[in-house]
């Protein structure tokens, strides 16, 4: 299989078509537009769900690293995440990040020396982020609700390390689709307990006790501070709770022109 090669361009050549883009993704959720518009809109979503998952059919079985974007380089967190994305690669997994800096860049930047396959969904944003440079396929979208499908869809597990709005998104909207039974009961593994214990306290001491939430719930969150420990749990849920096993790679046919 050949990986497309990842090329991050210079801020000046960013296309000059983002910004109407970024107007007309703001017009359709300022309520009904013209019917022209919707059908528009309607189509630019389906080529672009399509395309993902053509190039994402072969991906692998995938685990998905959340964390925040603004984790710099000299980070513990940073470090701990490129473990995270070394010890998935080790273990067979495709390292599926949304993409940019980093700790996303971590995570894929581990997988990339261990030798495994390291892939980004990422996301246009009116302040642009690029794709980082440890990626053996990046995939961009415009629509941030195709981008969280397939982050989902093809990951038998998911690590999230410390994040701001968008990790937290992240966490609550995966732990939703365990709860009302869309996905699997994959395993929501936490790794570092002095940012995420405040959190589950919270869950449990305010929105268990106020009967929001079950405590079985919050019991499928796992929390730890070691990326060996974090990946034995996805591992071992992968491999006995879903039975995947260590095998050739099957052959594989081209219905839909995938990558």
């Amino acid at each position: 299989m050949r990986w497309m090669s990842v090329v991050q361009p210079e801020p000046s050549a960013v296309p000059p078509e983002r910004p109407q883009r970024a107007r007309q993704e703001r017009k359709f959720l300022e309520g009904p537009q013209g019917r022209g518009f919707e059908l528009r809109h309607l189509f630019r979503v389906g080529r672009e769900y399509v395309g993902a998952i053509r190039a994402l059919h072969f991906a692998g079985p995938c685990v998905t690293v959340f964390g925040s974007a603004r984790t710099p380089e000299s980070d513990p967190r940073y470090a701990l995440a490129r473990e995270v994305g070394s010890s998935l690669a080790r273990a067979g997994f495709t390292v599926m990040t949304g993409g940019g800096p980093g700790i996303m860049e971590a995570a894929n930047r581990g997988a990339k020396e261990s030798g495994g396959r390291s892939i980004g969904c990422n996301i246009m944003l009116p302040h642009e982020q690029y794709p980082n440079a440890y990626l053996d396929m990046v995939i961009t979208f415009r629509y941030f609700f195709i981008r969280k499908v397939m982050l989902v869809k093809y990951s038998y597990g998911f690590i999230v390390m410390p994040g701001g709005f968008g990790t937290l998104d992240e966490v609550f909207e995966t732990a939703t689709l365990i709860q009302t039974g869309k996905i699997g009961d994959f395993p929501v593994v936490l790794v570092g307990r002095a940012f995420w214990t405040p959190f589950l306290e919270f869950l449990k001491s305010v929105v268990e006790e106020n009967g929001y939430v079950d405590q079985i719930d919050i019991e499928r969150l796992t929390v730890t501070d070691s990326a060996e420990e974090a990946v034995r749990q996805v591992h071992e849920a992968a491999t006995r709770r879903f039975g995947l096993r260590y095998s050739e790679r099957p052959k594989r046919r081209w219905w839909l022109f995938e990558h």
